[in-house]
């Protein structure tokens, strides 16, 4: 018998009056008689329209065409063999492998509530309540921001980011949730804008290696101490992290209205403001850019990336927003990632030759540079180049690579189709990050 995890949609009420909602955690529907005699590519449109997720989306996901997905939906081509089966049920977040093939015979777990080992305590320190407030004197909003703002730092320049940062933001968190129970006046909203910036950062901690209703909490509870703070920054800043979870979760539509609604709130500021204002609108920009572009809308996406840079050349050359990170060569990294999504490989590749590694101020961003270049290059079905910069992204941050979904699929994809000149160095890359080959 085939359980999956029902999730709770909002109701639309128009732009930017969407009503979120977490999802229903275990909350299980039966889906037994729904899926029966499907076979596997009916079992994936139904899982995937389920989840909502739209059929570019999945198959950028795994590395492969719409068109692509389309024929194995629709019978058209044989079942995909199993390494690209475990990356559909990773992307599509079935909680075991039959739930693809309908064979009880061929169990896999695919859950990755637990992908690392910070995701513990993390959850811990977002999903405690304390009914009372503890006794002692509340941390200083200064400590505070001062603590939240050295944890972005360290995001940004470990090699092993998730590993570094989660050794210290959980008590980040349980401190700036204790400060807003006592403080009030301006020291607690300037606590809330502390505590929705280490949720924000905790959002990109969890992202790929956490159950997706963690990430829904975690990014819910980063938008309601924004709107507490009462920032227009923090609360663009909260759009664009619960921006991402939509996008992760099919709700492109919703996810690219939320970010130009918080792009709107920083337009009064964007000439007298400072940098990190004009800054947050370019990243809202980025990520409205990002998301067209996997809704299949090039020249919205294309506007974007154009708006983006307009502003980078507003703000110093070197500047870089200490969340998103926005900034020229950030805007050049993302224009990289969206010519993949719109699936031109061969601009993008022009886009990533112009761009100079060492001026991305992030570690894991600049492995991601990698990432997307080996993505163009597994477009073009050149897998000994894919192979090369996989490998570049993987010595610049392995942990990094092995927390994303598009690495570990492109190194699946190495090893099963690359072809018998790649297999053997593809195989040791696979292992290295964690992919089962």
């Amino acid at each position: 018998m085939l359980y999956l995890f029902a999730e709770e949609r909002p109701r639309s009420t128009g732009r930017g009056g969407t009503r979120r909602g977490l999802p229903r955690r275990g909350l299980v529907v039966l889906v037994a008689d729904e899926l029966d005699g499907l076979d596997i590519g009916e079992r994936i449109q139904a899982i995937r329209e389920r989840k909502g997720k739209s059929r570019p989306v999945v198959a950028g996901l795994v590395g492969r065409s719409t068109e692509w997905l389309k024929s194995v939906e629709k019978g058209k081509r044989g079942a995909p063999d199993i390494h690209m089966l475990i990356k559909l049920g990773e992307v599509l977040g079935v909680l075991d492998l039959s739930e693809l093939t309908g064979d009880d015979t061929i169990r896999m777990g695919l859950e990755r509530r637990s992908g690392h080992p910070v995701v513990a305590d993390m959850r811990d320190a977002i999903e405690s309540v304390a009914l009372a407030a503890s006794s002692g004197v509340p941390p200083h909003p200064d400590d505070l921001l001062a603590r939240t703002a050295e944890a972005w730092t360290l995001w940004h320049t470990s090699a092993s980011p998730r590993a570094s940062v989660g050794t210290v933001l959980p008590q980040i968190i349980r401190d700036g949730r204790r400060a807003v129970r006592v403080l009030d006046g301006k020291d607690r909203r300037r606590a809330y804008t502390a505590l929705s910036g280490a949720y924000a950062l905790s959002e990109q901690v969890l992202a790929w290696v956490a159950d997706s209703a963690l990430l829904w909490l975690v990014a819910d509870r980063c938008m309601g101490a924004a709107q507490q703070a009462d920032d227009p920054e923090t609360m663009a800043s909260a759009a664009w992290v619960l921006g991402n979870v939509w996008r992760a979760t099919g709700r492109e539509e919703e996810a690219w209205h939320l970010v130009d609604d918080g792009a709107a709130l920083l337009e009064p500021q964007l000439n007298d403001g400072p940098d990190s204002t004009r800054a947050l609108w370019g990243a809202c920009r980025l990520h409205a850019s990002i998301t067209l572009a996997r809704m299949g809308r090039e020249g919205d996406a294309l506007r974007g990336l154009d708006d983006a840079a307009e502003m980078a050349e507003r703000i110093p050359e070197r500047y870089a927003h200490p969340w998103t990170l926005f900034g020229r060569a950030n805007a050049a990294l993302t224009g990289v990632s969206v010519q993949v999504d719109l699936r031109k490989n061969g601009t993008a590749l022009e886009y990533a030759s112009q761009i100079d590694p060492d001026a991305i101020p992030s570690v894991d961003r600049r492995a991601r540079l990698w990432l997307e270049t080996s993505r163009a290059y597994q477009q073009r079905g050149d897998a000994t180049s894919a192979l090369h910069v996989l490998e570049k992204a993987t010595r610049i941050s392995t942990e990094s690579m092995a927390s994303h979904p598009l690495s570990r699929g492109i190194a699946g994809w190495l090893v099963t189709s690359g072809g018998r000149l790649v297999e053997r160095d593809a195989r040791a890359l696979a292992i290295r990050i964690g992919v089962n080959v």
